[in-house]
């Protein structure tokens, strides 16, 4: 956690304590544009093209009721490697008639851009992808995916939850029509701030049925008719708008631009780098690609008994995670030390044969 958040949810509770139902009309109300803002500066959108939403599976929702799936073009095309949460809500639209077409990986950490290809036609109307895969750190070429679904007259949205903050990207240049993400990872922000941005060309065509009243043009209004969509992009919001956890996010996203993924990318790069060499010296199996071009943050690694491992670290205030079928996965950041990585792979050497013991 940011050191200045602390003093951020202060500000929060003092505005709410002092300036009560007031404070909407002070600030609050715009929060999901202003903060927004923040986050499109790290991902190369323009001003008041990203909303803040409560998380991705309300962001993914948002896109999906843009469209309809009972139509000849009604097929989805997405991947194996695909976070949950987007494959669980591309297969819940089967039951109104859309067929989603996954791309199978056969490694079980990369993504044949081939076949992704391949699979969008002319029936595809969205192409689902992760730009960084979560379990291996693979970096697929969304721009080629986003060219490919263009030419098809599919639309494309990206998750951007496992590179924004990390790997320099930019929406605009890789062609996606919208955009997802969180701060739990890379962004600091913490839990509850998620993000959407979506093409501004395309804003006054879609209608999303996943909404509320904070979408209408004329919210206070309070019109108990049909649906008066905002022309800006306030009308992707939907709900009252969580803004503490607004409050909480700004702060890790300030210090990303202050900083600049740029900069962020080259430590990264000299750090999973270290991180391998590490692990090929300790024989760990690494499940995450050697080139700096296909591999994001984090450095995923196979080792017997991986969760049990993480349970030893996290117990000795050593902060990684385990995912099924991937391994241990580290992920320095920008405030990560060189001698922190040793020890992480040192501790890992050390808990293994232990830990081998008891499992045989």
């Amino acid at each position: 956690m940011p050191r200045r958040t602390r003093d951020r949810l202060a500000e929060y509770a003092d505005t709410w304590a002092s300036r009560s139902i007031r404070a909407w009309e002070e600030g609050w109300w715009e929060m999901p544009v202003v903060v927004g803002n923040l986050i499109g500066g790290i991902i190369g959108a323009a001003a008041g093209e990203v909303v803040m939403l409560p998380n991705v599976s309300i962001a993914q929702s948002t896109v999906n009721s843009c469209f309809e799936w009972t139509g000849k073009r009604n097929k989805i095309v997405t991947d194996a490697l695909n976070f949950p949460t987007n494959l669980y809500l591309l297969h819940s639209l089967e039951r109104l008639g859309a067929q989603v077409c996954v791309v199978p990986s056969e490694d079980g950490m990369t993504v044949p851009l081939d076949r992704m290809l391949a699979a969008i036609d002319e029936q595809t109307l969205l192409v689902s992808a992760s730009h960084v895969i979560f379990k291996s750190a693979y970096v697929q070429d969304i721009a080629a995916i986003a060219k490919r679904a263009h030419e098809m007259g599919a639309y494309i949205v990206g998750d951007l939850y496992q590179s924004a903050g990390t790997v320099p990207l930019n929406v605009h240049d890789m062609g996606v029509d919208f955009a997802t993400g969180g701060s739990v990872k890379w962004l600091c922000g913490g839990p509850g701030a998620g993000y959407l941005y979506v093409r501004r060309d395309l804003w006054s065509r879609l209608e999303p049925r996943m909404t509320g009243w904070v979408a209408h043009q004329r919210p206070f209004a309070f019109e108990a008719a049909q649906m008066d969509y905002a022309a800006d992009a306030f009308r992707f919001l939907n709900g009252t708008p969580a803004i503490p956890a607004l409050y909480a996010a700004r702060s890790g996203y300030e210090i990303i631009n202050e900083i600049g993924v740029e900069r962020i990318r080259e430590k990264s790069l000299r750090q999973t780098q270290r991180l391998m060499d590490l692990a090929d010296e300790a024989g760990f199996k690494v499940n995450t690609p050697r080139k700096n071009e296909e591999r994001g943050g984090t450095v995923t690694l196979d080792v017997a008994n991986g969760n049990e491992i993480v349970k030893e670290l996290l117990r000795g205030d050593i902060l990684v995670d385990f995912r099924p079928g991937a391994g241990i996965r580290v992920a320095p950041h920008f405030y990560t030390t060189d001698e922190e990585l040793d020890i992480v792979i040192r501790e890992i050497r050390r808990l293994l044969p232990a830990l081998q013991r008891v499992g045989a």
